[in-house]
């Protein structure tokens, strides 16, 4: 699905600048930057979970009941 994605003539400016520092593409590097941050994302809400459930062990035990 395509999209346009609008961004300050600034942070334009520093992708710009950054696709010739590295040799990739705008949306290369768009596309990477979201990707890890889903990935930031999806593990700091496992993260949370594994928190939870270890923290309110005894807590969920009786809930249980």
């Amino acid at each position: 699905m395509a999209m346009t994605l609008r961004l300050t003539d600034e942070d334009n400016a520093k992708l710009r600048e950054v696709s010739e520092r590295e040799g990739r593409s705008m949306h290369e590097i768009a596309v990477t930057a979201l990707r890890e941050y889903f990935a930031r994302q999806e593990e700091f809400r496992a993260d949370q979970v594994r928190r939870f459930l270890e923290e309110d062990a005894e807590l969920l035990e009786l809930l249980s009941r």
